[in-house]
């Protein structure tokens, strides 16, 4: 019987026990015992599929990452240690010195630090495109480019990049496209769907969605897959069995999360509209979010994720986040909880201000990761919070 992606993420079980439980256990171990000589040296060959060292191949990662794949659509895959564990195994894998990076220029902060401070050490350098400026991209692959790397919903502005146009790009110039859908997750985007080579998940973000553990995913073909998976054996960014069994129940939740943060989402932005307080309210499923039918064509729905203009700027925005009674101030999202951030002064703080300005990151600029409580308290708490401004 032919399955619904859903449902795989719910009833996929690694078969590793005679015992058949109905959850897989935890494999809390560093090795795995060999019968004999000749099957210790069939795995260490690739010969035989079996556990060898948790490092690199473990039942609870493994069952994670199968979870993954189905979802995603994709030959195959490597969870790491976390998100950006994931985005630097995938260039170190894939890369070489004299190689070019082509990016959006609206990037998570830390793969910003990537791409300006540890890869130029390597001779790996990258080039920024805006996601608006179709007509530039051409001019920037230069010899050497290799990659296209995007993030749609971009982080944290929520701009959407048109995945058929960008895979069309990067088959034209022969480059490899590689998305990072943390933001959406497989249930909202399928990125590989529209031509993606690779895709990248920090699975700390919603696909825990309980902001408890940590841990990251490449999915895509299996001869790339191949090449982050020698990478990461030899380098050691492991997922640990402990952390891939919680990852692997969280997503049999996944969908019905999803729905009512998404719900949520678009209720916190419609009511946002109307606030005087509030310059500008960003998301994708609004009818004046710039990409609005972009979103609607490739996304299943708008994402748990507000992005706000407050009016007064830097003062406006920290005032805003310290009359909040309810929402969660922390360095994480895709959270249960609700969750406020003030991206100029934290997870885009190491930006100059002109690199911050240049991708719509403005001083009075909040992001809200919408979480699962009900909707009128969200909305209650960011009512008495804007009142107070």
């Amino acid at each position: 019987m032919k399955k619904k992606k859903s449902t795989s993420a719910v009833r996929i079980q690694t078969e590793k026990s005679p015992a058949k439980e109905h959850s897989v256990p935890l494999y809390l171990t560093s090795s795995f015992v060999f019968d004999d000589a000749e099957e210790m040296r069939a795995a260490f060959a690739d010969e035989i599929e079996r556990p060898i060292y948790s490092r690199f191949s473990n039942p609870n990662v493994d069952e994670f990452t199968e979870k993954m794949r189905i979802l995603e659509g994709a030959e195959s895959g490597f969870s790491t240690a976390s998100g950006m564990a994931a985005v630097f195994a995938t260039f170190g894998a894939l890369l070489k010195s004299g190689d070019r990076i082509l990016s959006c220029r609206s990037i998570f902060g830390a793969t910003h630090t990537l791409f300006s401070k540890i890869f130029p050490k390597w001779n790996i350098e990258t080039d920024y495109v805006d996601i608006d400026d179709y007509a530039n991209w051409d001019k920037q692959v230069k010899p050497g480019t290799k990659m296209v790397y995007v993030e749609t919903p971009t982080n944290p502005g929520l701009g959407i990049i048109d995945l058929e146009w960008v895979a069309a790009f990067a088959k034209k110039h022969q480059l490899l496209l590689v998305v990072d859908n943390c933001f959406a997750t497989p249930l909202l985007q399928r990125p590989i769907e529209w031509g993606a080579d690779l895709v990248i998940h920090s699975a700390t973000k919603f696909i825990d969605g309980q902001g408890r553990t940590m841990g990251g995913v490449v999915l895509g073909p299996k001869h790339l897959i191949k090449e982050v998976y020698a990478f990461c054996r030899s380098t050691g960014p492991a997922l640990s069995p402990f952390n891939a069994y919680m990852l692997s129940k969280s997503l049999e939740t996944l969908e019905v999360r999803m729905e009512r943060q998404c719900t949520n989402a678009l209720k916190l932005a419609q009511w946002m509209e109307s606030r005087k307080e509030i310059s500008k309210v960003i998301y994708p499923f609004l009818p004046s979010h710039p990409h609005y039918t972009l979103a609607k064509k490739q996304m299943d729905s708008g994402g748990a994720l507000v992005t706000f203009e407050l009016n007064g700027g830097i003062g406006s925005g920290r005032k805003f986040l310290d009359g909040l009674r309810m929402l969660s101030l922390t360095a994480n999202l895709g959270d249960s909880r609700s969750i406020a951030s003030h991206p100029s002064s934290t997870t885009h703080a190491k930006l100059s201000e002109e690199e911050r300005l240049a991708v719509g990151i403005t001083p009075g600029m909040v992001r809200i990761s919408v979480g699962l409580e009900h909707i009128d308290d969200i909305i209650s708490d960011v009512e008495q919070s804007l009142a107070q401004l």
